[in-house]
């Protein structure tokens, strides 16, 4: 009989192979990214490993929703504080490519519809202003592995890729990612409820080609990953000749063992404060 992770990659495997348009997964674009598919494929042939999830990478503009429908805090002044970036009621996406050649000149979509008219003067805009933001966001790529052992292995060979954003978290999942984020601001919904630049054409124009710029870095670093895990992993599993471990690489992997336990006692900590509030609350 097949262990927990056997029966689970193969599930997995099942979906990566029948995924396409027709029989779509559950992520907003529905298919897997083809620059993710080598690596998907390098990753799962190790029988130790299986990739759960991946974006290659995207630009996307997104439309925060209303802010008037959420939680309202306040800060010590007794202003009220709004979360940026929440999707809320009415947010969604107004433009979204994983390929980079399809992202120039993306304010002239139909879809879009982008005002340029003059911004509130003096940057006069209230807390509940919704706004437009443009995103880069590089590869992000989830795999689980079926130890501590093998999860610390691909967790050091990304480290060593430059994806520094990486880590492990429960159940020996490793999230590989790297920081080429770009995030910025764009415009806003008006008064009339029309979708406003704040800013012109031309630095619309600037920030496209820095995400345009980050696509290629970004694709340069996926290739630095996969042919790292494919002579420092894949390679030696097959061989058998398992490699030595550096003073550094224990070090390291000590580390990340002391931190993965210490994780599991805080969340431990906090399911018991928060089952402690519970029983006190019924008992009122």
């Amino acid at each position: 009989l097949m262990d927990g992770f056997d029966q689970k990659k193969e599930h997995l495997l099942k979906e990566i192979v029948f995924n396409s348009e027709s029989n779509p997964d559950a992520s907003p674009k529905g298919t897997i990214d083809a620059l993710c598919l080598p690596l998907i494929f390098l990753i799962n042939s190790h029988k130790n490993m299986v990739t759960t999830s991946s974006c290659s990478g995207r630009v996307s503009v997104f439309v925060e929703g209303s802010k008037e429908l959420g939680i309202e805090q306040k800060n010590a002044e007794g202003e009220k504080i709004i979360k940026i970036g929440a999707k809320g009621d009415g947010g969604r996406w107004l433009f979204v490519s994983h390929e980079k050649g399809d992202i120039q000149g993306w304010w002239t979509h139909k879809d879009v519809a982008l005002k340029f008219e003059a911004p509130p003067k003096n940057g006069d805009y209230s807390v509940e202003t919704r706004y437009v933001l443009f995103k880069y966001e590089p590869l992000i790529l989830h795999v689980q592995c079926r130890d501590f052992k093998a999860a610390s292995r691909l967790y050091s060979v990304a480290m060593g890729c430059g994806f520094r954003e990486s880590g492990i978290g429960a159940n020996n999942n490793v999230a590989i990612r790297i920081s080429l984020r770009l995030d910025v601001p764009i415009g806003y919904i008006n008064e009339n409820g029309n979708i406003t630049s704040a800013v012109e054409e031309s630095y619309l124009q600037m920030i496209t080609k820095l995400a345009y710029d980050r696509f290629l870095v970004n694709e340069e670093k996926m290739k630095k990953l996969y042919d790292r895990i494919e002579q420092d992993i894949i390679k030696q599993a097959e061989s058998g000749e398992e490699k030595v471990e550096t003073k550094e690489e224990r070090k390291q992997r000590k580390m990340l063992e002391g931190l993965s336990r210490r994780d599991e006692v805080r969340k431990l900590k906090e399911e018991k404060k928060r089952l402690k509030q519970l029983e006190a609350e019924n008992a009122k």
